[in-house]
């Protein structure tokens, strides 16, 4: 008998509602992108649909851009696992910005693993947000 191949996609990623890890319910999705203003509080990740993968152990990673912590230490990564609730399962990913804001910027990546083998990954990139008016105003100039 062969063994059913997991199906793992991003389905959703870019900024969303805050998320309430209490509730079994997903934030919704308020803006597709990879664009991030590095504001307090603000949502973002991606939400992965996993199929045929019931009890497989999920890890996660989501790799900061250098965070110093209150020592000046850059922040390791923030990584877990997780069981596959059900063969058709629906998972978030995600971080927020906290303060102070400004040595936020820069990739964050953040990746799901089945079996050692990165099954799904997403790179937001968080930027001041000066940053994004000028490279909307170079687009627009242009007829974008």
């Amino acid at each position: 008998m062969s063994k059913l191949k997991p199906d793992i996609s991003i389905i959703r990623s870019g900024i969303f509602t805050q998320w309430d890890d209490t509730s079994d319910d997903l934030p919704r999705q308020l803006k597709a992108t990879v664009h991030v203003p590095a504001e307090i509080d603000i949502e973002f990740g991606f939400i992965a649909h996993i199929k045929k993968a019931k009890n497989q152990k999920l890890r996660y990673c989501i790799y900061h851009p250098n965070i110093p912590d209150d020592k000046g230490n850059i922040r390791p990564p923030f990584e877990g696992e997780v069981f596959v609730q059900s063969n058709d399962w629906k998972f978030y990913l995600g971080d927020t910005i906290w303060a102070p804001e400004h040595n936020k910027v820069g990739n964050w990546r953040m990746t799901l693993e089945l079996k050692g083998k990165v099954v799904a990954e997403k790179t937001f990139k968080v930027h001041m947000n000066d940053e994004q008016d000028k490279i909307s105003a170079f687009w627009k100039h242009r007829g974008f």
